[in-house]
C-alpha cells in the first residue's frame, strides 16, 4: 500500500473517533455552560427574604427553612443605627419580602434602602414589605416630640417587642400569613411548621415562667428600654436607667444621682446589652452598695441559622438572670402605686 493511501486511512480512522467523541464532548461543554445558569435558576426559586434584625431571620428560618434569609444586623450593632450600605441595598434589590421591626427603629436607615434598592415587592404597603410592630399592641408611647435633647422617641411605642415570647407568638402567626399569601404553593407545608412551631412554643413558655419564678418581684437596673419587654413578661421591674433620656450615653452626674436611689432598692444586677458600651454599668457596679452584678446579654440572636435559635436566645437570657440572682441578696419588693 502506497504511503499517501495508508496516511489518508489513518486520517479517516482518527476523524471517525473525533466524530463518534464529538456528541460526549458537546453535552460536556453544554453542561458546563449551564450549570451556572441552573444554579442561578435554583437560587431565584428559593424565597430571597431581607430582615432588618436578626430576630426576624431567625423566624423566617423557623417557618420557611428553604428560604435565603439575609438579616442587616447583629447582636453587636444598635438596630437604630445602621448605614445604608451598598452590600445592604443590593441585598434588598433582589429580595421578595422585607421583614422589620417597624415602629420607627430603623427609620434613620431602611427608607434610604428602599429607596434605593427600587424593588418595587417591598416597598411600604406592598405584600411584601412586613412590618412585626404592626401586629401587636406596643408598651410605653410616648407624644412626639421636635425637641432634639428629648433622645430616641417612639411615639408609637417601645419597638423592642420580640423580647416578649407572647408578642413573638403573634408576630409568628401573622408572619406564616404573609408567607402563604405570597406563596400559596407552600401554604400547607408552611401552616404545618407555624403549628409544630407554636405547640413548642407555648412549652417553652411554661418552661422559662417556671423557671423564671425567683425573678419575679425583683428589679434591675438597665441602659435603655432594651429588654423592657421582657422585664414585664418576667414579672420584673426597671427601677434605673443608665441612659438620662432614651438613647442618650450615660453622664458621670446621672450615675452618680442613681447611687442613692440604688441604697434605697437595690436592683438584683444591672444589665447592658451586648451591642452598648458596658463601661458605664461597670463603673456603677464598682462604685455602688451593696454590690450587684455586671450582666452583658445580646439584644437577640447571635447566630440566627441556629437551630431553634429564638428559644437558645430566652434560655440564655434565664441563665444569666438566674445566677446574677443567686449572687445577690433578694431584693426588697418595689414600693405599690398607688
Amino acid at each position: 500500500m502506497s504511503w499517501p493511501l495508508q496516511q489518508l486511512l489513518h486520517r479517516n480512522h482518527r476523524l471517525r473517533h473525533v466524530l463518534r467523541a464529538a456528541p460526549v464532548m458537546a453535552m460536556l461543554i453544554a453542561a458546563q455552560a449551564l450549570a451556572p445558569a441552573q444554579a442561578l435558576a435554583q437560587e431565584k426559586v428559593r424565597p430571597q427574604v431581607f430582615t432588618c434584625e436578626p430576630e426576624w431571620a431567625a423566624l423566617v428560618l423557623e417557618l420557611m427553612p428553604q428560604a435565603q434569609v439575609f438579616w442587616a444586623t447583629t447582636a453587636l450593632q444598635d438596630p437604630h443605627h445602621i448605614e445604608a450600605r451598598p452590600a445592604l441595598i443590593a441585598q434588598m434589590r433582589k429580595a421578595d419580602l422585607v421583614v422589620c421591626t417597624g415602629a420607627g427603629i430603623e427609620e434613620g436607615w431602611l427608607p434610604a434602602l428602599q429607596q434605593r434598592a427600587a424593588n418595587p415587592k417591598v416597598q411600604d404597603g406592598a405584600l411584601g414589605m412586613f412590618y412585626a410592630a404592626q401586629t401587636v399592641t406596643l408598651i410605653d408611647p410616648r407624644a412626639a416630640t421636635l425637641n432634639p435633647f428629648a433622645g430616641d422617641i417612639h411615639p408609637g411605642g417601645n419597638p423592642h417587642l420580640h423580647a416578649d415570647p407572647q408578642r413573638l407568638a403573634t408576630v409568628a402567626r401573622a408572619l406564616v400569613q404573609r408567607l402563604q399569601q405570597l406563596w400559596p404553593a407552600q401554604a400547607p407545608e408552611l401552616a404545618q411548621r407555624h403549628a409544630d412551631f407554636d405547640r413548642r412554643w407555648a412549652s417553652r413558655m411554661a418552661s422559662w415562667r417556671d423557671r423564671a419564678r425567683p425573678l419575679q418581684g425583683q428589679t434591675v437596673a438597665a441602659q435603655h428600654s432594651t429588654f423592657a419587654y421582657w422585664w414585664r413578661w418576667l414579672g420584673m421591674q426597671q427601677t434605673m436607667d443608665l441612659e438620662p433620656k432614651p438613647g442618650l450615653p450615660p453622664t458621670p452626674s446621672h450615675l452618680q444621682s442613681l447611687l442613692q436611689g440604688w441604697k434605697l432598692q437595690p436592683p438584683v444586677a444591672v444589665v447592658v446589652a451586648a451591642h452598648q458600651d458596658p463601661r458605664a454599668g461597670r463603673w456603677l457596679v464598682d462604685h455602688a452598695q451593696p454590690r450587684r452584678p455586671l450582666v452583658v446579654m445580646p439584644a437577640t440572636v447571635v447566630e440566627p441559622s441556629r437551630p431553634h435559635a429564638l428559644e437558645h436566645w430566652f434560655d440564655e437570657m434565664i441563665d444569666a438572670l438566674l445566677k446574677a440572682a443567686s449572687a445577690s441578696p433578694t431584693s426588697p419588693a418595689p414600693p405599690a402605686k398607688g
